[in-house]
């Protein structure tokens, strides 16, 4: 049986993820209140933030960046405008 949400970026009833996409809180809470249409939408903006910004994930400042986009894209008030403050 499908996971169903009531998806935070859709606005509407949807098919959940079939288990959280992150580790901890962010992670269920991600699983319980995101479709994976929207979490599809997240993964293509977050490729294109990689690659605007030419961001080195192996930095571990960067992805404590791209999980803060994340919890804003789904949970805040959006995206950041600039990775400047990486450096």
């Amino acid at each position: 049986m499908a996971h169903t949400v009531n998806c935070i970026k859709l606005g509407q009833q949807a098919e959940g993820l079939d288990f959280p996409p992150y580790p901890g809180e962010l992670g269920k809470r991600i699983w319980a209140s995101v479709s994976k249409e929207a979490w599809s939408q997240w993964q293509k903006r977050q490729t294109m933030i990689i690659n605007e910004h030419r961001l080195n994930l192996a930095d571990a400042r960067v992805r404590k960046y791209l999980e803060r986009q994340m919890e804003n894209h789904f949970f805040g008030t959006g995206l950041e405008d600039a990775a400047s403050h990486l450096v």
